[in-house]
């Protein structure tokens, strides 16, 4: 079992300071235990405020969980640049020792406060981005992004982003399937790639009903052929000029950027349940060879097939 301290900074945005234990609380390993167990602490343990329009939380627990976590994860809150000098002190401890620090949303000040964001890159809701830079010059600020992974520091974006942060901690220790399992039981969309937009242009479908999500699905199932735009744009009975503009509105990505996005995620699935050789599986995420494969693991991953497969296999089959 993994130990995860959530830290309360006051006022604290309750959604984002529950989210944690919602997702990675629900967690079964594969030997039918507990993934994590997960803990709520604060500088001063009792009632914490919360912001605008939320309700005050009792934490009875200190900082002390700091000190025993090996995931510490600060959550949205309204202090900017004027956390208290202990909890600030605790995640200085925390990376010292080696322990992953993340942050939700305006949890990135905290990090930053504390110095641990320093010559890194980090994310944060994008219509917070501007404050952190001009508070915090020492990092670079990204809005291209729902999370951003730099070293043992990861940084969310905003609200539901702290979802795909806490499965995307939950697919680093567990595996794609365990963390999916989780996006299943929450009802929430399966772990989604770091570098996604923050937001689209357009977050519904349009008013006239016309939506690629169909056209999506149909290619998904299909990511082991090679798919071009003329294909894409037939299946969804548009122009291919069309299709680029809504495939964008409706998803953050070009056609193409978002098939390789799928492509290089089906492949981490396949290099964590399978050993197939690495050409089958370049096959069947449709990277072609096992060199194309390799440069899209490191371009995309930071790791190699081979690495990757050694980090994270869990309990591998041959079936496809």
């Amino acid at each position: 079992m993994k130990s995860v301290a959530v830290v309360a900074v006051p006022p604290v945005k309750t959604f984002d300071l529950s989210m944690p234990h919602t997702l990675l609380g629900s967690v079964t390993a594969a030997d039918g235990e507990p993934g994590y167990s997960v803990t709520v602490c604060t500088a001063e343990p009792g009632v914490v405020s919360a912001g605008i329009g939320g309700f005050d939380v009792v934490v009875p627990h200190g900082l002390e969980a700091v000190d025993a976590a090996d995931t510490v994860i600060v959550p949205s809150t309204g202090a900017r640049g004027t956390a208290d000098p202990a909890t600030v002190a605790a995640l200085r401890r925390a990376l010292d020792r080696g322990a992953r620090v993340t942050s939700i949303c305006s949890g990135a000040f905290v990090l930053a406060q504390a110095g641990l964001l320093d010559g890194r890159a980090a994310t944060t809701h994008w219509g917070l981005a501007d404050e952190l830079s001009a508070l915090y010059p020492e990092l670079t600020v990204r809005t291209d992004a729902l999370f951003i992974e730099d070293g043992p520091v990861t940084t969310a974006a905003g609200a539901a982003a702290g979802i795909d942060l806490c499965l995307h901690l939950i697919r680093t220790d567990y595996g794609s399937s365990i963390a999916n399992a989780a996006a299943r039981l929450a009802v929430v969309t399966p772990v989604r790639p770091g570098g996604q937009a923050q937001f689209v242009d357009t977050a519904l479908p349009p008013e006239n009903g016309l939506s690629l999500a169909s056209t999506r699905e149909w290619a998904m199932g299909r990511l082991d052929t090679p798919l071009s735009l003329d294909e894409l744009a037939h299946h969804a009975r548009t122009s291919v000029r069309t299709l680029t503009r809504r495939f964008h509105e409706e998803t953050g990505m070009s056609p193409q950027k978002w098939l390789t996005h799928q492509r290089v995620h089906r492949a981490r699935e396949l290099l964590e349940s399978t050993t197939l050789p690495m050409d089958q599986v370049a096959r069947h995420c449709g990277l072609g060879s096992a060199e194309s494969l390799r440069q899209h693991m490191i371009r995309h991953v930071g790791l190699s097939p081979s690495a990757y497969r050694t980090s994270f296999t869990r309990s591998p089959r041959h079936a496809v």
